[in-house]
């Protein structure tokens, strides 16, 4: 079971190898604490939702601070983030935390199924952290999307004793959402 305590350690361990290659020398304890060199981290560990760790140990995804916070927000925002989204939000507090580390996390999510990755517009690609069989709408205007509730004729689309497996279904719906309709 991953805790905090597991996590300092993990962290302890990262920062002692960078702090070794920009000093030329093996740092001692005392001189890697969070409170000192890893401030960012700290404040992650303090912050960090029990949920995001629960959530990566359910789906056998190794947590390391960037992927608990990229899960946390995913858990906490349900904006349907972009990848540029997640990472301007995350910058601030983890500045180690690169673009590439964002994408590839997101998509390491998507491939274990701890969260879903949305195409429905093939301009940009959207992550979707509530994994619950759901429907999307987007607006057309504004471009946001929304949870929509599934309707109880598309859950058990598939006859009985179908030789197919289902493992995603998308359904995505298009049009006005009711703060731009109000504008026209």
């Amino acid at each position: 079971m991953w805790n905090k305590d597991n996590i300092k350690v993990s962290i302890k361990a990262k920062k002692a190898v960078i702090y070794q290659k920009k000093h030329g020398k093996a740092c001692t304890g005392t001189e890697l604490t969070l409170n000192l060199h890893c401030k960012h981290y700290k404040f992650i560990l303090n912050m960090v939702n029990k949920e995001a760790l629960d959530t990566l140990q359910k789906y056998g995804i190794h947590p390391s601070v960037q992927r608990i916070a990229i899960m946390d927000y995913l858990l906490k925002n349900h904006t349907h983030p972009t990848v540029d989204e997640v990472y301007v939000a995350l910058c601030k507090v983890i500045p180690t935390l690169s673009k590439t580390t964002v994408y590839n996390t997101l998509r390491l999510f998507s491939d274990h199924g701890a969260a879903l990755m949305l195409t429905i517009d093939e301009k940009k690609v959207c992550f979707d952290g509530v994994i619950v069989p759901h429907a999307h709408f987007m607006c057309k205007r504004c471009g946001k999307l929304f949870d929509v509730a599934l309707p109880e004729s598309l859950k058990d689309f598939l006859p009985a004793g179908s030789d197919f497996k289902v493992d995603e279904a998308h359904v995505y719906y298009k049009g006005v959402c009711k703060a731009c309709a109000m504008e026209a």
